[in-house]
């Protein structure tokens, strides 16, 4: 069983982003994979503001990361990049806190303008940290998700087509990392 974390990078409580997260979330779990999630927003703004690395929610966030074999960075996009506040949590793990590890990124935007957020905006950082391998992101527009009344998300058919096949591939290669990473102990 391969452990993956999420890093939600998203400064609001209920976005669309969280709807693209419960359908990857599920497919996880179907998949029989551990799952936790490291909510950026979640962790106390003084102690990211400050980076104090030595915060005891920094230190137990940071432990989530380093004991995965497989990260999904996801972020809405804000002026064609990821969340300040990712970037301030991805600031406190440790310079190659990445390393070794498999990488999704998937982002929400506004405008296909945004597209290229993953490629000029994340994934430089996710590779100076060490990623073994990062995948390729997904984007999703946020007309793509529309919350229905029962509080699930709609998401359409050719973007969930493109993150179900990308989840799965994530899956896929955490599995083998995880074999992998057992077969040397």
């Amino acid at each position: 069983m391969a452990k993956i974390v999420i890093l939600l990078g998203s400064p609001t409580p209920k976005s669309r982003l969280h709807g693209v997260l419960d359908r990857v979330s599920g497919q996880i779990a179907a998949a029989g994979h551990e799952l936790s999630v490291v909510n950026v927003r979640e962790l106390p703004a003084e102690d990211l503001l400050h980076a104090r690395f030595d915060s005891e929610a920094i230190i137990a966030a940071s432990r989530q990361v380093a004991e995965a074999d497989a990260v999904i960075v996801a972020s809405p996009v804000y002026k064609a990049s990821f969340t300040g506040i990712l970037k301030a949590f991805l600031d406190l793990l440790p310079q190659k806190g990445l390393e070794n590890k498999i990488v999704l990124p998937i982002v929400v935007g506004g405008t296909i303008a945004h597209l290229l957020a993953i490629d000029y905006a994340m994934k430089p950082i996710l590779s100076v940290m060490g990623a073994r391998n990062i995948l390729t992101g997904v984007f999703v527009l946020d007309t793509q998700v529309v919350w229905k009344d029962n509080g699930e998300a709609d998401i359409a058919e050719e973007a969930a087509a493109r993150l179900d096949a990308s989840v799965q591939l994530l899956v896929q290669e955490a599995a083998w990392q995880s074999s992998k990473a057992g077969a040397v102990q």
